[in-house]
């Protein structure tokens, strides 16, 4: 998004038209409401971004089919000008004609056409350039089916579009969509409003608008338009001199008429993103005089921010939208964004990190001992504190932008959390996504029917449909083709139940961007759920299983004996744990948490956080027997995530690595096949190295740097107690202090001489 610079944010709100509640659909679930399609479509809104259009940042959902929406705001348009009722210039009038056609130009390359085109939704900036508003308005409510009034102003609708009428439909089950309006219909709108500018005043304005909507109706079947309405109100001669008559707003731009006017206007190049095929700096340009960059102290460096940062950063200040309409009692009204008192008192430093600086890792500031303290605050109040995380979302951004060479910072940063704002690309970063992926995602053949469509269209209506975001229609499209996508593409491997579970995550925070989510979940699997997807994944669950298994017994010895004395096991309980990454288990709010250190972990990191939760359920599970154990996993209670993510670090610091071997996982990269990049080990690990397969095969004891390497962790709780085993004639030998010395007598007794750990404070050694 472009930075908020001098302009403002408003919010308009409508109401969607209701459904009947007695009502199902096709496939016998209820209807989804009007309100959450329109939620739904305007997501693709906000990757458009051009100078001519206001940049819509958000929409929420209020009682009562209520919506919300906020976006870029002016308080001129061009219904200030005509009510000064004076004709504007041929030259004022053509730059903006050539303003508005550049807005429909580039909204027509995207599909779309506002067809609510008037000179109140005609904004004018400070410097009194055109800026279209609610050009989405049409597409967010399906061409004016999900709402009960129609899109566009009388005085303006083009003759077909009013004599099509209003198209509601007659059955809620079916889509019945009317035909949809065209480029022509906006041009229409567009001639009538330069019509006006030339005259200095409204058309129509002594007519009822029944006699206004079947005078425009006439007019569709008159040749020469412009001669009646000259005629209609006495300016022939002016309306000549600036009247238009072409098919498409891309053809006009290049009419000879406009030949003066469009040399001062400069091709419009979107900036490059993220995982871009194209070079990001091609068009980065500084100032001829360098040392005039920081000497302004009176900027507004809050105002150099993309404008959805700042409307993120004013609704964590407080900010509601839905209150800002009662409060003012219009249905458009400007935040108080700018005014923010703890806003305004953010040093200029905050928002230029030294990235290089390795004192902090939080920009210095005038309160950044108040930032150093909120650092250790739990994280659901970090995640609410506006300073806070002003300065998270400022770091992540600079760190992002020079992705991949500062990855390693990127993940010491992650260790101490994530932004929200920023969490779907800092995700891609720390999966290691690169390339042009939108290539890639484009090349895969998403349309042609395969034999998990059925399956797919199963599951997702029953996958997080409590968000609504998820549960639109076109949460629905954007799940069908990024699972077929996966699907297509890796030819080896089958859909399993849960495959749309796993996608969930990755579809919410990259909604408007399906090659990341599709990217990032190619490479969520392999790293995680390796070969978990094999048409007979028997032998890979089973030797996961196993060393859950292990790992329970390992930490909790006293849980592992009653679950094996009751015949609970993890084939019972953990595969939907394991195949999903626990998306099946727990809601999306707590999966973000939970993800945000899982990704920082191993493959082996998983059994970490299923230990943490049986932990948390420790005393129901040992005082109750199987029937009860089976009845508590069928409604599992709630969870702390924050306690499970802090029990899975600490209990992953004290497993050795031996302890979780597995034969089916996937083999580590060598350094050849990193590119010089970090390696996937743990952050919560002093070694990044991970070990050679071959190691770990011929080495299944605990060795001594396994040791030293827990000893050294932070935690307190941790418990040694080492194991010698020695002949008795032996006993007498010197050995290490602290060390408990078992004899046997049996000469024919082989026994491997390492050490055991237990390193749990309920376990006894």
């Amino acid at each position: 998004m472009f930075p908020l610079k001098d302009t403002e944010m408003g919010a308009s709100t409508f109401f969607a038209s209701a459904l009947p509640h007695d009502v199902c659909g096709s496939n016998g679930l209820p209807l989804t409401p009007n309100s959450i399609k329109i939620l739904g479509r305007f997501q693709i809104l906000k990757t458009i971004t051009h100078p001519r259009l206001c940049q819509y940042v958000d929409i929420t959902r209020g009682k009562h089919e209520r919506l919300v929406v906020a976006a870029e705001h002016c308080e001129k348009s061009l219904e200030d000008l005509l009510r000064e009722r004076k004709p504007v210039s041929s030259s004022r009038i053509l730059c903006i004609a050539y303003e508005v056609l550049q807005g429909l130009q580039y909204m027509n390359k995207h599909g779309m056409v506002h067809r609510a085109l008037s000179p109140c939704n005609i904004l004018l900036d400070r410097k009194g350039h055109v800026k279209l508003a609610k050009f989405g308005l049409y597409h967010m409510t399906a061409q004016g089916v999900d709402v009960d009034f129609p899109i566009g102003y009388p005085s303006y609708l083009a003759p077909e579009v009013i004599a099509q009428g209003i198209v509601k439909p007659s059955d809620h089950t079916q889509c019945e969509k009317p035909l949809p309006s065209g480029p022509k219909s906006d041009l229409w709108s567009l001639g009538i409003i330069l019509f006006e500018l030339c005259m200095g005043r409204k058309l129509f304005q002594s007519l009822e608008i029944a006699e206004r909507l079947k005078f425009i109706i006439m007019l569709g079947c008159v040749d020469d338009i412009v001669t009646v309405l000259a005629e209609e109100h006495g300016c022939l001669d002016i309306i000549k001199v600036c009247g238009t008559s072409l098919p498409t707003p891309e053809e006009l731009l290049h009419d000879s008429l406009f030949s003066e006017v469009s040399s001062v206007y400069p091709l419009f190049h979107k900036p490059a993103g993220l995982f871009s095929s194209s070079p990001r700096c091609a068009n980065l340009t500084l100032p001829e005089d360098i040392s005039q960059l920081c000497k302004d102290e009176d900027s507004d460096y809050l105002a150099e921010r993309s404008i959805e940062e700042v409307y993120y950063l004013w609704c964590l200040a407080g900010g509601d939208l839905e209150k800002e309409l009662v409060n003012k009692e219009i249905i458009r009204s400007k935040p108080p964004v700018c005014t923010l008192p703890k806003l305004k008192d953010v040093g200029g430093e905050a928002f230029y990190p030294l990235l290089e600086d390795d004192q902090s890792t939080l920009p210095h500031s005038n309160s950044s001992n108040e930032l150093s303290a909120a650092a250790s605050l739990p994280l659901i109040i970090r995640e609410r504190d506006t300073e806070y995380q002003l300065n998270r979302i400022v770091l992540f951004d600079r760190l992002l932008k020079a992705y991949p060479y500062k990855k390693n910072q990127i993940w010491k940063e992650a260790r101490v959390d994530i932004p929200p704002l920023l969490r779907g690309v800092t995700w891609a970063a720390l999966l290691g996504v690169e390339g042009a992926i939108q290539a890639k995602y484009d090349a895969i053949d998403k349309d042609t029917p395969i034999p998990t469509d059925r399956q797919i269209e199963v599951d997702i209506p029953r996958c997080h449909q409590y968000d609504e975001l998820l549960s639109s229609p076109e949460g629905h499209a954007k799940f069908r083709r990024v699972l077929k996508a996966w699907v297509v593409s890796h030819p080896d491997l089958v859909y399993w139940q849960g495959l749309d579970s796993l996608c969930a995550p990755f579809l919410y925070l990259n909604f408007n961007n399906e090659a990341l989510a599709y990217a990032c979940m190619s490479a969520f699997i392999p790293k995680y759920l390796y070969n978990f997807f094999l048409k007979d994944n028997s032998h890979v669950i089973q030797e996961y299983l196993t060393v859950f298994s292990q790992m329970i017994a390992f930490h909790d010895p006293e849980l592992s004996n009653h679950l094996n004395e009751i015949g609970f096991i993890p084939d019972l309980y953990a595969i939907p744990w394991f195949l999903t990454m626990f998306t099946h288990v727990f809601p999306l709010h707590k999966i973000f948490h939970l993800w945000d250190t899982l990704l920082l972990g191993n493959s082996s990191f998983p059994f970490c956080i299923g230990v943490a939760i049986l932990q948390q359920l420790r005393d129901r599970l040992l005082a109750n027997g199987f029937n009860e154990c089976i009845l508590l996993f069928s409604d599992l209670p709630e969870i702390d995530i924050e306690r499970c993510v802090r029990e899975s670090i600490n209990l992953f610091r004290w497993t050795p690595k031996s302890a979780t071997y597995r034969q089916y996982a996937q083999h580590p990269r060598q350094a050849s096949e990193s590119n010089g990049t970090r390696s996937s080990m743990s952050c919560f690990s002093a070694d990044y190295q991970e070990a050679p397969r071959s190691d770990l095969v011929s080495n299944l004891g605990i060795g001594g740097g396994s040791i030293c390497q827990i000893a050294c962790s932070s935690c307190s709780r941790c418990l040694f107690s080492s194991l010698k085993f020695r002949q008795e004639e032996n006993t007498h030998q010197t050995s290490v202090t602290g060390i408990y010395v078992v004899t046997f007598k049996h000469r024919g007794l082989t026994c491997s001489s390492g050490v055991l750990i237990c390193s749990s404070a309920s376990a006894q050694c």
